[in-house]
């Protein structure tokens, strides 16, 4: 599969984790505008950790949705609420 394949390991705050699961479902419902979908997500059985496998069509339509204005308002607006992310760029084995 083309594109690029993302994995983004998603870490809530402890103060206000359902804060951050309504900003991660408004984020990822942004995707589909830049080229980008989500192919699996995962939450821990805890309840504060999700992994999310993401696929874009490209690499500027990644780099548009971290720029996109709802997003990083979205995110504004939660503070120190919001979650915190660490992506990694993979390929197929």
């Amino acid at each position: 599969m083309s594109g690029l394949l993302l994995v983004a390991l998603v870490e809530f705050p402890l103060d206000d984790p359902e804060a951050a699961r309504r900003y991660e479902d408004a984020a990822l419902a942004l995707l589909e505008g830049h080229g980008g979908r989500v192919e699996r997500r995962l939450r821990s059985i805890d309840g504060w950790t999700e992994v999310h496998l993401l696929r874009f069509d490209s690499r500027a339509g990644w780099e548009a949705f971290q720029a996109d204005p709802r997003r990083r308002a979205l995110r504004a607006a939660l503070g120190d609420a919001a979650p915190v992310a660490r992506v990694i760029e993979m390929r197929e084995v």
